[in-house]
């Protein structure tokens, strides 16, 4: 994980939003009527002012839907609950894991990383919850 900035709140930009949704197996013509616009900052930041982004590295929440590289946008003023994707400060290091409150852990989405046991003297802050990822789909080139 790279380190954490908050984000200015961002210039709205809606873009067209389609009433029909896409098959992601079989393709079919494509419909163009037009549900709304959609903003994706209003759609993904509810509380702008404590709202930030960082990027995923490595492959320990892959089974979470969390890849290398994705775009994680995290919200501070949400107050962490079990089962909840949180950027953690563990010991002075960032880490994005899923908090389980009634194991007292913080666990990977990969079972090659063991889960990281919640200790009454360990050093951890929860510095968000992660609302929603980005993933980039276009092959580089």
């Amino acid at each position: 994980m790279n380190k954490v900035f908050p984000f200015d709140p961002p210039t709205p930009l809606p873009i067209p939003l389609y009433l029909h949704r896409v098959r992601a197996g079989f393709p079919s013509p494509a419909d163009d009527h037009l549900e709304r616009r959609l903003d994706l900052n209003e759609h993904v930041v509810k509380h702008p002012s404590a709202t930030y982004y960082v990027r995923a590295q490595g492959d320990s929440m892959e089974q979470h839907g969390i890849h290398d590289g994705d775009l994680l946008i995290v919200d501070r003023a949400l107050e962490a609950i079990n089962g909840d994707v949180v950027i953690a400060v563990v010991d002075g290091s960032l880490a994005c894991k899923v908090l389980d409150l009634r194991r007292r852990q913080l666990l990977s989405g990969n079972p090659q990383f063991p889960p990281i046991s919640i200790l009454e003297d360990m050093d951890l802050v929860i510095e968000g919850v992660v609302t929603h990822s980005l993933r980039y789909h276009r092959c580089s080139v």
